[in-house]
């Protein structure tokens, strides 16, 4: 193995404005020897996620920032090649959510979940049975504490959290409105998702179609755009809304932002607003991702997966998917799992 080479993406500077591919380093490493209580894994798919944006930042955040020179974070699937934790064999297949932008990746082995694929592709352990679909979860259930027969508007419904929400809601018993960027999205939400409705935020009349998708108005708004988006739908609150605030993708890459025009609605609907970061509740995971595969394999959950080719074009699909390039959860697969024994040769 000493003749092997890691290759890392690091952040090479803060952005101005929009993500740009030369905002990113490529570095060629050795390949990492797992010390103790670590496991070397050789990295299969790498998730790609909007929080990354808000780690390139300067500013203060719910976590540390980067600093230039630094790896990029992000959470992978790969095969333990070699380990030192007992718990977890060679030839395993994890899932880490810190092992960041590169071919290999030492981490500790209690960081790890082994992947039990009970007949699903590993890639769903980045998506619909991984963090996103815990997020939808968690937001919609926990934090949204959504009732049978209500009405759930979710932004970025085509995406790797807001496809979940609406399926979810059906599964609920409520009725599930999306918002996505252009026509084929939404019909894939509609159609293939089963979303009772969809609304496209690029067409000119998307207030009155909104109003027309809401006629009960909204009990749960899941927000994972902001901007605009997030002050429309603000006007269709119900009585004691809950609005979950799960993320802000369309301000990632302006600074400052415009702000909230519509939070008179707020006060006079006497509604809710909670914000959460999914990595605080390891407690809810468990159960979670046990509902998520049984309905994944049920047929009641699907999913969509956007893949990019080679950790070379991981700067540039990452840039595209923060302006609404992806179509489904976006991954970006770093080799064939079939050639990894011949990488060792």
């Amino acid at each position: 193995m000493s003749t092997l080479r890691n290759l890392q993406v690091r952040m090479r500077r803060f952005p101005q404005g929009h993500v740009d591919p030369a905002d990113f380093e490529f570095v060629e490493t050795a390949v990492p020897a797992p010390g103790e209580g670590e496991v070397l894994v050789r990295n299969v798919w790498l998730s790609l996620d909007p929080y990354m944006r808000l780690r390139m930042d300067p500013r203060r955040s719910y976590v540390e920032g980067l600093r230039p020179g630094e790896l990029m974070p992000g959470s992978t699937v790969g095969i333990v090649i070699a380990s030192r934790d007992p718990s977890i064999p060679v030839g395993a297949r994890v899932v880490g959510a810190r092992m960041g932008w590169q071919r290999w990746s030492c981490a500790p082995g209690h960081g790890l979940r082994i992947v039990d694929e009970n007949g699903l592709p590993a890639s769903t352990a980045l998506g619909v049975c991984g963090m996103p679909g815990v997020t939808a979860h968690y937001g919609l259930f926990a934090v949204g504490r959504l009732r049978r027969g209500e009405t759930v508007v979710v932004s970025a419904a085509s995406g790797a959290v807001g496809s979940v929400v609406g399926q979810l809601a059906r599964i609920a018993g409520a009725r599930a409105v999306g918002i996505a960027g252009g026509a084929a999205k939404c019909r894939y939400a509609i159609e293939e998702l089963g979303f009772d409705d969809c609304i496209d935020y690029q067409t000119p009349d998307f207030d009155a179609r909104l109003v027309e998708a809401t006629p009960r108005r909204v009990d749960v708004q899941f927000e994972n755009v902001g901007g605009t988006i997030m002050d429309s739908v603000l006007t269709r609150l119900n009585d004691y809304a809950r609005i979950v605030l799960c993320g802000l993708v369309s301000e990632y890459e302006r600074s400052p932002t415009a702000g909230l025009r519509n939070t008179r609605e707020l006060l006079v609907n006497r509604a809710s607003l909670q914000a959460f970061i999914i990595s605080e509740h390891p407690e809810y995971w468990p159960s979670a991702l046990d509902e998520l595969a049984k309905w994944v394999r049920g047929g009641e959950l699907r999913y969509r997966e956007d893949v990019t080719e080679g950790l070379e074009n991981a700067p540039a699909a990452f840039a595209s998917m923060l302006r609404g390039g992806n179509f489904g959860k976006k991954l970006v697969r770093l080799c064939d799992e079939r050639t990894i024994g011949q990488e060792q040769q």
